[in-house]
């Protein structure tokens, strides 16, 4: 994949769920390095996106293009190898409770150990010092032999973080990262994304019901409404009219 190239594209993707559409004629490119923000009301197809960019859910109709590979196309091991360059965290955060935090954030070693020596690392954890590094990053190296479960809603959306920083991808999605978390927590989190893409050049993309946090914190503004892309600006072109409209037509 040469530099001029997108690190995401989508065709004329349509997305359909029996007889919902959950995206139309959908046509979008993403490049490397970009903070991008995927806003607009609930069912706008926000979520969708996100699956079809890491391949999760191939596209009923169109292609999906991720690092210069139709996803369609590839073989299953070929796809995780795509795969593993694109970190996904979750609004549910995707965490086994009953573990202890390093089992949790070794997890994004998944996509490079082998069956056994995952197995293995559950008795006896391994890559401590990866671990404990990605722990730091995201403010909470103390909780690494933690039960999951004894962390707050904050603290274990940094393990999610922290899992992807271990799993080391070219690419962070964010499927609505802070819709559980109130203010304050959101705006660390938003922070820590934010901060770890700029500081090692990672593609953010991030779906965002606080419009707000998507013109502080990202570059390039998306908006969605029923399976189409409504706007597709940079951050400084976004204005209350343009939000507005999308929310209220939204409705």
């Amino acid at each position: 994949m040469s530099q001029a190239e997108p690190i995401f594209e989508l065709k004329q993707v349509t997305q359909q769920f029996g007889r919902f559409l959950a995206l139309v004629d959908f046509n979008l490119q993403i490049y490397a390095g970009e903070r991008v923000a995927l806003v607009g009301p609930s069912g706008a197809g926000k979520s969708t996106l996100i699956r079809l960019l890491n391949g999760t859910l191939l596209p009923s109709q169109g292609e999906v293009w991720a690092l210069g590979q139709n996803l369609a196309q590839l073989k299953p091991r070929r796809l995780r190898r795509v795969q593993r360059q694109i970190g996904t965290v979750y609004q549910q955060f995707h965490l086994v409770d009953t573990l202890q935090v390093i089992h949790n954030v070794n997890a994004g070693h998944l996509g490079h150990w082998s069956f056994l020596k995952a197995l293995m690392s559950l008795v006896f954890p391994l890559e401590v010092e990866t671990a404990a590094k990605a722990l730091a990053q995201v403010g909470i190296l103390e909780k690494l032999y933690v039960r999951t479960d004894q962390l707050s809603g904050g603290q274990q959306q940094r393990v999610a973080l922290a899992r992807v920083l271990v799993q080391d991808p070219l690419i962070i999605l964010a499927d609505e990262p802070i819709a559980s978390l109130d203010p304050e927590l959101s705006r660390e989190v938003m922070d820590l994304l934010r901060d770890l893409a700029q500081q090692t050049g990672r593609t953010l993309i991030v779906s965002l019901h606080d419009v707000d946090f998507a013109r502080s914190h990202c570059q390039r503004i998306i908006g969605l409404r029923q399976g189409r892309i409504v706007f597709d600006v940079p951050t400084a072109l976004v204005s209350l009219e343009m939000i507005g409209e999308l929310y209220r037509l939204g409705e």
